[in-house]
């Protein structure tokens, strides 16, 4: 019995582990989010060629040309794309398009998008010391935070954002009446003082 237990070691081939195998046969399946994060990639980077290439007044036109590149998107899904590219309206040639950040100058940009958001998410701004206290809805604070800080402004030092209200520090040289006055007008909110 020894002999045959001996013969059959010597005959069989040595095996090679397991993982050589899967080596082999190339990387394991990808998940479905990774395939959904690929897919959105490839579109996020479609868009911004897109927005980059032509002057697209809607998002309708947006959806329709991302359809004919292959993406089955609906017109919500390019509002939050071309909302995280940041794209903004702007006028050219007398027509409103669709623009990305780095098709306009820096200064433009950041002053547009800071306004249009204190437009729309600022409830409310009071001074206080050397510090500007901006109301937002609940949860909103830190999108405005977000957009004083991209827009670089020389006056502000910094900003600190909660739930639903964010202080803006002023650097001490700089008149936070006016500074003050300046959101106000951009979120709408200008005081009318009657004499």
């Amino acid at each position: 019995m020894r002999s045959m237990v001996e013969g059959a070691q010597r005959s069989a081939h040595p095996r090679r582990p397991l993982h050589h195998a899967a080596a082999r046969r190339g990387p394991p399946p990808r998940t479905g989010e990774e395939r959904m994060t690929d897919t959105r990639t490839r579109r996020l980077r479609a868009l911004a060629d897109l927005v980059r290439s032509g002057q697209f007044v809607s998002q309708e036109e947006v959806t329709e040309r991302l359809a004919a590149l292959g993406f089955a998107v609906t017109q919500a899904t390019v509002s939050r794309d071309l909302e995280q590219l940041g794209a903004v309206k702007v006028k050219r040639g007398g027509v409103l398009c669709y623009a990305l950040p780095d098709q306009l100058a820096a200064a433009d940009w950041s002053t547009s998008r800071l306004e249009r958001i204190l437009r729309e998410w600022v409830i409310g701004i009071e001074a206080a010391g050397r510090l500007l206290v901006i109301r937002t809805p609940p949860g909103s604070a830190h999108l405005v935070a977000s957009a004083i800080d991209h827009a670089q402004l020389p006056e502000i030092a910094g900003t600190v954002s909660g739930d639903d209200t964010l202080f803006v520090a002023i650097h001490d040289n700089e008149d936070i009446a006016a500074l003050r006055a300046r959101f106000e007008r951009m979120a709408g909110q200008e005081k009318v003082i009657y004499a």
